[in-house]
């Protein structure tokens, strides 16, 4: 089965390294998801135990969990990681959308 996200290899060690060094339980993967808004959704991301009517999926030895009602907001997203004098943290963005 085909993941629906892409997961950038800079997010994928920075994701790897929080699991080995923030003592993530086992049985725990990479929860992605969606936040309702107003205007929009907020996209999610969290360590949490796979639930019922997730789709689960492996991407480079990370567990990866959406939940079905949420798919169709990240297919196609992209997580990366972001490192800058300003700000260190995950992103999404939309690589098949060009500005």
């Amino acid at each position: 089965m085909n993941v629906p996200i892409h997961i950038t290899e800079k997010a994928r060690k920075e994701i790897k390294d929080i699991i080995n060094n923030k003592k993530i339980p086992e049985g725990y993967g990479l929860r992605v998801g969606v936040k309702g808004g107003g205007c929009g959704v907020s996209f999610i991301l969290g360590f949490d135990k796979e639930k019922e009517n997730d789709q689960s999926y492996d991407v480079d030895g990370i567990p990866v969990y959406i939940q079905k009602r949420e798919m169709m907001f990240l297919i196609g997203k992209e997580v990366d990681f972001y490192e800058g004098s300003d700000a260190r943290g995950f992103v999404f963005t939309d690589p098949a959308k060009t500005n």
